[in-house]
């Protein structure tokens, strides 16, 4: 056996054995654990934020592309609302062993569904420091365990953050290895950790394809597959213009380096020409680049040329239409009505986030209906589809599964249930 091997099996044991320590741990100490982390992401906020810029610092050396740049960038604004988002957790009922179905049957038999953790979860993942302080608080509140493997580029916020967390909980009696991770950034942990199924209930990867395409094929343990987004917006013929134009740019602007930010808009052919300028000029002032068929392109050249952006547009290839573009790049093209956009959707969708903006609510119905995706949007931005936003809290990723989860994964998405049977000496005829 390897020493990452026997490394990972001793985490392994180690977690099985405080799985079961959790369940003797009442709400109370784990609640208390997950405001003593918000308390200490406040105040160590500069140790972290210190550990944060050496990752940075490196991250630039190296090359790292802006769009993963900015998944590891913490800073005070984001750090405070990573605390905050903590104590929202740490705010909600608590779900363990929670009653979902109950009923008596005649002879006095009690059957009962209760909502439990599933075991020990592991994340892979890359950048997103975040993700550390997010698992943690889900772990908890669901009575999970977590063994965490991050990537090299955020080594020193990771450690940072780790270190704060499990030293928060423990004071509050809850063990400091609830919350594992792996301090070696040596790469044999990834595939080692997808063998790590006797321990391992469940395996978690966040990052780029590579990776989840990587954990969905060689992973010996059930796995949630997701956060890649190559996410549409449909302007139907029958839209507000000028809302569309708002959710459009907020879609691919307010943050584009993440899975929920729109990749590409389709535009019905009877607005074509009355959209097309006003979309493409409020993301040009944002210096986004639109890469268009040939019906959008005959569209906005001549705007492209009196506002001097004709280098932010460009013909769009087959590959546009398959790319997350995590950055200032957007694909563009005019469908004839609503099902060619629903076609194009079904075939290049990556089942993450859609949306529709129209004022047709027979349309609206169809849209939210048939298309297959984690979820769907009408009249809104996909900058929504996020735990916090739907009121979850956190999210430890968006699932593109639909077993188990589909969608963002807060606490209930991580947990499992169980049948509870009570009697009085009751015996099956």
């Amino acid at each position: 056996m390897t020493t990452v091997e026997s490394n990972l099996v001793a985490m392994g044991a180690r977690a099985r054995d405080v799985s079961r320590e959790l369940a003797r741990v009442p709400a109370t100490s784990r609640i208390a654990a997950m405001h003593a982390i918000a308390h200490a992401l406040r105040t160590n906020a500069d140790a972290v934020l210190a550990a944060n810029a050496a990752d940075m610092k490196a991250a630039e050396a190296s090359g790292l592309r802006s769009n993963l740049q900015d998944r590891l960038l913490l800073n005070p604004e984001r750090l405070e609302a990573l605390a905050q988002s903590v104590l929202d957790v740490a705010a909600m009922p608590d779900p363990v062993g929670e009653v979902v179905d109950s009923t008596v049957k005649g002879d006095g038999l009690r059957i009962e569904r209760r909502r439990i953790p599933l075991g020990v979860i592991g994340l892979i993942y890359e950048s997103r420091p975040n993700v550390t302080v997010d698992m943690a608080a889900l772990c908890l509140m669901s009575g999970n365990v977590a063994i965490m493997r991050g990537g090299s580029e955020a080594f020193k916020s990771n450690l940072a953050l780790s270190a704060l967390v499990r030293d928060a909980i423990e004071s509050e009696g809850v063990p400091a290895d609830a919350i594992q991770f792996i301090e070696d950034t040596d790469r044999a942990y990834v595939s080692e950790m997808l063998n790590l199924n006797k321990y391992i209930d469940l395996l978690i990867p966040r990052g780029g394809a590579a990776l989840i395409n990587m954990v969905k094929e060689k992973a010996t343990m059930p796995a949630i597959t997701g956060g890649i987004g190559i996410c549409h917006t449909y302007v139907d013929d029958a839209a507000d213009l000028e809302k569309a134009v708002a959710i459009v740019h907020n879609a691919k602007t307010q943050r584009p380096s993440v899975c929920n930010a729109l990749d590409t808009v389709l535009v019905h052919a009877d607005v074509a020409e009355a959209f097309l300028p006003s979309m493409a000029n409020s993301l040009w002032a944002d210096d986004v680049e639109l890469r268009g068929d040939s019906r959008t392109l005959s569209v906005l050249e001549p705007s492209a040329s009196s506002s001097e952006h004709t280098q932010l547009l460009k013909r769009a290839g087959d590959e546009d239409y398959d790319t997350e573009f995590l950055g200032m790049t957007a694909a563009i093209r005019v469908v004839d009505d609503f099902d060619e956009a629903l076609s194009h959707i079904e075939e290049h969708g990556s089942n993450h986030s859609e949306a529709i903006v129209t004022e047709n609510a027979e349309r609206i119905e169809r849209f939210l209906n048939e298309v297959d995706a984690a979820a769907v949007f009408a009249n809104s931005s996909t900058r929504f589809n996020d735990g916090g936003e739907f009121g979850l809290g956190a999210e430890v990723a968006v699932s593109t599964n639909k077993l188990h989860a589909y969608g963002p994964m807060g606490v209930k998405e991580i947990m499992s249930s169980k049948w509870v049977v009570i009697g009085d000496g009751n015996v099956r005829a």
